[in-house]
Parts: structure tokens; sequence; C-alpha cells
């Protein structure tokens, strides 16, 4: 997909890889709208000429609200990425339920109605693309994080049907599925604190601005699903070929955390 003039929405953009999104699509020459709840953060993001649309996409309202103003300003919506998303460390027999519906609110339902808001106008147009923003915990499941990893096999799921469901429309679908990645995700999850071992890891994350590259090169191309970075390519292929050995080598961490 060539982005220059495209216009393009993002979810969860007021920082980290929303905002780092958005500043390459601008390198690109696309319309820029962005999405939060934090309104100085957001304006800043959006530039100028850019749509900033402050929003809780925790209210099913807002979600169509989005998409409205991004249409009746730029008419039109080519690209949708859906990237905003919160975490839970706890484990899966005892969390909170209510705490992880709001998990799933944000990660799964609020992806879906944005999409079934912006298709609707991309079908009119002849064509676009949605883009979904899952996690490597979206392809292995990771037991510190085995509610989250459900939504995010969620998205993944959601994602491959759509690009089959909307193939004929011209409309491309693809997840993007990051690793560890220097944002204050960890800081905003809904509770809970990661293992020691994956804190310690840090020093291995990617930055925003990486994961974003990843995704706007895997747009352009038309890529099915991007992995990044490239350990977390090697993780997926371990895991599809040896589980069992994933499986050990992620008890060993799960077993620094007390969640017992």
């Amino acid at each position: 997909m060539d982005l220059d003039r495209k216009v393009i929405l993002i979810t969860g953009a007021s920082e980290g890889i929303g905002a780092a999104c958005a500043r390459l699509f601008r390198e690109r020459g696309a319309q820029i709208a962005v999405v939060a709840r934090s309104r100085e953060k957001l304006e800043s993001v959006a530039g100028a000429g850019g749509l900033a649309i402050l929003a809780d996409l925790l209210d099913p309202d807002s979600r169509r609200r989005a998409v409205e103003a991004t249409v009746q300003r730029f008419g039109r919506i080519d690209v949708l990425v859906n990237n905003a998303g919160v975490g839970m460390y706890a484990p899966s027999w005892k969390a909170d339920l209510e705490g992880v519906r709001r998990m799933f609110e944000l990660n799964y339902f609020a992806v879906l109605e944005m999409i079934q808001h912006a298709v609707p106008h991309m079908k009119r147009q002849g064509g676009g693309a949605i883009v979904n923003v899952s996690s490597i915990g979206g392809m292995i499941p990771l037991p510190w994080f085995t509610n989250y990893t459900a939504s995010k096999y969620a998205v993944c799921g959601l994602t491959d049907g759509l690009r089959i469901e909307l193939s004929a429309s011209g409309i491309h679908c693809m997840a993007v599925c990051p690793g560890y990645v220097q944002t204050g995700f960890q800081r905003n999850v809904i509770s809970g604190k990661p293992p020691d071992k994956l804190w310690r890891a840090r020093k291995f994350a990617i930055t925003p601005e990486q994961c974003a590259q990843a995704l706007v090169r895997g747009l352009e191309r038309n890529a099915r699903t991007v992995i990044v970075p490239r350990a977390g390519r090697l993780l997926a292929l371990a895991y599809a070929i040896a589980p069992s050995l994933v499986d050990r080598r992620l008890r060993s961490i799960y077993g620094t955390l007390d969640m017992q």
C-alpha cells in the first residue's frame, strides 16, 4: 500500500507505539487522526493538519464518534490501526472477573466495533486496510499474562478471519505481534506485576519507533502478520515446532513470580 495522502485513524495514540506510528505515517505523506484520553499529548501527536479525537474507547459510543469524526474531517478512512490496549498480570484461575471483562472490552470488543464502524466506509471507497496490534502473547501463551494472552489470541483470530471475509472488497487485514516494547504499558496494567526475570529482560526490549517501523513496512508490503523483533519470530517458530520445550522455558520464568 502506498501511504501517500491516505487517511489513517490510530487508537491509543497519545504515546508509545501509537504516537510513533503517527509520526512515521505523517512522514509518508498520510493524513492522521489519532484517538486517546490525554488531550495535551494527543494534540502534540496529531500535529498541524492532523485530527485529535479525545475519547475513552471503553465507551462504545466513543468508537462510533471516532470513525465519524475522521470521515467528516477528511472525507474517507483508508487505514484503521487498532492499537489501544491494556494488560493484567494475574493467574487466570483467580483473576478479578470485572478486571478481565474490562480488559477484553478494550482489547477485543473495542477493536471489533471500530472495525464494524470503519468497514462500511472502506467498502464504499473500494478498499482500505485494517491493522490490529496484538502481541507475541497472541501467538504464544504467556503464563504470567494468561488472560491478556487470551484477548490477544482473539485479536489474531479476528484478523485472520477478517482477511478472508474482506478480501473481495479490497480491504487488507494485518496483525502486528510485538514482544517487549519500551512503553508505559507495564505501569498501566489493571493489576499485578511481571516476573522478575521479565523485568531484567527489558534491556532486550525494542523501542516504540522500531515497532512502528515494522508496522509501517508491513502495511506497505501488504503483510499478513508482523512479528517484531526477530527473536519473537524465532520464539513463535519454536512454539510451532516444539511447544513442550517452550512451555518449560516459560514455566521457569513464571516460577519467579509469586502468583501461586
